[in-house]
């Protein structure tokens, strides 16, 4: 197998070894082909997958068949954490991570998670379209984490088994699932619920036995993990705008010649595209969906909500995210 990369350091020459004996295949017909591993957590039903399978696709036609992606879904490598724990010691070439949990490795993205932020679906895209969206997924590079692009994960939204969601009020005493992420627990102890970190593989079976009495997320997600099942209600209170990240190894993508790296980026910016519109079918066909299944859709009067946070964002002046924060709110 032969190879055009090379090694920053004796340090780096270890790790990038290991990395390229797993991702870099090759054999006498193909003997420069780079087949770099992608990771997930999420069913090949999702547009995620679709939208990587994609990439590969897209891939593999602008480098003339010298570069492929091999996408391995439904966490068949691992957990979130544990794709990007991977990444960073270059035994995984790609994985997507919701950028909530990112805010552990890169402090600045739990921008995302502050509820209310964004206006809209249009201002969360221009932010993340702007020099400051790309300086955040280039900020994991200090953990050996570089971020290729934002897929759309639309807005989260609260669901609840037994206790319809008008207003903040509501959602007193409430024990809601959230991702691994402070910010998250602090937005529901802010709009009066009680926070509980529950991984998502666990979640049906903590709504069905009473655990939670609810969580927040997307509708597609909502819909293709049959929480409708056990949710009667669902509140589009659209309290976040948090995107997937689609992440590369550092050590895989510094030893990518410049020619490898803008065939993958051009394929990574052509599967977002693709991606978004998979995102707005799925969207509209899930709320069509769990309605059918008699999930009822509340549509709240956001701006108490947007007050009850009023607070939290207020807290966080004096410290480094306040800046990004009043970034984002300046943007149109």
């Amino acid at each position: 197998m032969r190879t055009t990369c090379f090694f920053r350091s004796r340090r780096h020459c270890f790790a990038t070894l290991w990395a390229l004996t797993v991702m870099l295949v090759g054999c006498s017909e193909h003997s420069d082909t780079v087949v770099l591993k992608v990771g997930h957590d999420l069913t090949q039903n999702t547009s995620v997958h679709k939208a990587m399978v994609y990439m590969g696709e897209r891939l593999n036609e602008h480098s003339g068949g010298t570069m492929q992606l091999e996408v391995y879904s439904s966490g068949q490598l691992g957990a979130e954490r544990e794709l990007i724990e991977l990444l960073q010691i270059g035994s995984l070439a790609m994985t997507k991570v919701s950028a909530g949990p990112m805010e552990s490795f890169v402090p600045r993205m739990q921008v995302f998670s502050i509820p209310y932020l964004f206006r809209d679906h249009d201002h969360f895209w221009n932010v993340l379209n702007s020099d400051l969206g790309r300086d955040l997924l280039l900020a994991g590079e200090e953990v050996r984490l570089r971020g290729l692009g934002y897929y759309d994960a639309g807005s989260r939204s609260f669901y609840t088994t037994e206790r319809a969601v008008y207003q903040p009020e509501d959602l007193a005493g409430l024990r809601l699932r959230v991702m691994e992420s402070q910010t998250a627990m602090r937005m529901v102890r802010a709009l009066g619920g009680s926070a509980t970190p529950i991984s998502w593989g666990e979640l049906y079976t903590a709504l069905s036995q009473g655990v939670v009495d609810g969580a927040e997320n997307n509708p597609p997600s909502f819909h293709i993990s049959k929480h409708y099942e056990v949710s009667r209600y669902y509140i589009l209170d659209e309290h976040t705008y948090i995107p997937d990240v689609v992440l590369i190894s550092s050590y895989i993508w510094n030893n990518l010649t410049e020619q490898q790296q803008g065939w993958l980026q051009q394929a990574m910016d052509e599967s977002v595209t693709y991606q978004k519109q998979l995102w707005a079918e799925a969207t509209a066909h899930a709320l069509r969906e769990v309605q059918e299944h008699g999930v009822e859709i509340i549509y709240p009067d956001k701006s108490a909500f947007i007050d009850a946070v009023a607070e939290m964002h207020e807290s966080y002046r004096g410290h480094p995210i306040y800046d990004v924060l009043r970034q984002v709110q300046a943007m149109e």
